[in-house]
């Protein structure tokens, strides 16, 4: 039986786990964390992830979990809506509606396909060789195959690709939170301002899931997190106002963005395979960080598995996922937007493109949406 170590207990390294486990792996996961990803708020997982949670037999747990994401679409701080985007068309031109969910909920998923004793947590991994073996608890383990799940600052990738530019601050923090009561009056949207973003969206049992972005200092926090982001929405439409008093301060999450300058050159060295934020680090204005990353798990498995082997897999995932992080930065410079001329450019494409109707809108997300996993059967266990 072939032996994997993923290091990283994150989406995607659960997902990579689950995966090479029901394709008949000895599989060990190492999480230096003592839990798994226990703080967390809320994301999206669209129709093309959905595919990929399929295959390890995940995906109608993850829909019985979420809610799906109805209408909604872009506004102004005003309320005005700029373009709008129906689920029911979405759903009907995918065969999925992009759903919403606990992150939590998803981890949970996630390690129930996981077995017990391959979880190992409170576990770091100190140094990893190509020839494919990793060392932690001072302890060298070996394996035939090593998924470098660490995260955005990773460490491994960084010992294989030591002469590529490391992560990049673009200038802007983030915001996550997650009310515990209803709000009422919420749909799904985002909002544009000059230089912020605010989003949200209704989770299972009447909670919200919302998100703000706005440019700020790297490593700079407030005293008063919940106060900063009412200082900085002041005047937004509703239930803007409303969503902040609901949330409780300790349930706000402030992150700095990052991401790659440039795509990395491939996705493996030797016998060790780059995942997720570890592989491609994306600014999240697609919502498709995690989707990527479990794209990225089954793609793995079927070609460590079934298909070409790690020369395979940096094919088939580096142009898409390069595309996907052009794309999301390119909207992420958008959103920056801070001067009344540029704004007000942006706003009117913005408008232009919504009166092309819900399909021309639509469009734009055939590249994320129609991708389909190369394989579609689960494998039991």
């Amino acid at each position: 039986m072939p032996h994997a170590i993923v290091i990283g207990g994150g989406i995607g390294g659960l997902t990579a786990a689950a995966a090479l486990h029901g394709r008949g792996w000895d599989v060990d996961l190492h999480e230096r964390a003592h839990s798994l990803e226990p703080a967390g708020s809320g994301l999206a997982i669209g129709p093309n992830a959905l595919r990929a949670l399929d295959t390890i037999g995940a995906g109608d747990t993850v829909r019985d979990l979420a809610a799906m994401q109805g209408d909604g679409g872009i506004r102004r701080p005003d309320g005005t809506w700029l373009s709008r985007t129906s689920a029911d068309a979405a759903a009907a031109r995918y065969g999925d509606p992009t759903v919403v969910l606990l992150r939590s909920a998803l981890i949970d998923a996630l390690a129930a396909r996981v077995p017990a004793r391959a979880l190992h947590l409170g576990s770091t991994v100190t140094t990893v060789s190509p020839r494919g073996t990793v060392t932690a608890g001072g302890t060298e383990h070996h394996a035939d195959l090593i998924v470098a799940a660490d995260g955005i600052r990773s460490g491994v990738r960084a010992s294989l690709f030591p002469r590529h530019p490391p992560v990049r601050h673009t200038g802007l923090t983030a915001w996550r939170g997650v009310t515990a009561e209803p709000v009422p009056g919420v749909t799904p949207a985002e909002t544009w301002g000059r230089g912020q973003v605010f989003g949200m969206t209704p989770l299972a049992g009447g909670r919200t899931y919302f998100y703000a972005t706005a440019r700020a200092a790297e490593g700079a926090r407030a005293a008063d997190e919940r106060g900063e982001l009412r200082r900085l929405f002041t005047g937004w439409h509703d239930p803007v106002p409303a969503l902040l008093d609901a949330v409780s301060p300790a349930a706000l999450l402030r992150n700095d963005i990052y991401d790659l300058p440039a795509p990395l050159t491939a996705f493996h060295r030797g016998n060790i395979a780059l995942l997720g934020d570890a592989a491609h680090p994306m600014t999240p204005n697609l919502g498709q960080g995690a989707c990527q990353a479990i794209e990225d798990a089954v793609v793995l498995a079927h070609e460590v598995t079934a298909g070409d082997g790690l020369p395979a897999y940096s094919a088939a995932r580096l142009p898409r996922t390069t595309a996907v992080m052009r794309r999301s930065h390119r909207i992420a410079r958008l959103t920056a937007l801070s001067g009344a001329a540029p704004v007000a450019a942006r706003d009117g494409l913005m408008r232009l493109a919504g009166r092309l109707g819900p399909t021309a809108i639509l469009r734009q997300a055939d590249m994320l949406y129609r991708w389909h996993p190369p394989a579609t059967t689960h494998q039991a266990p």
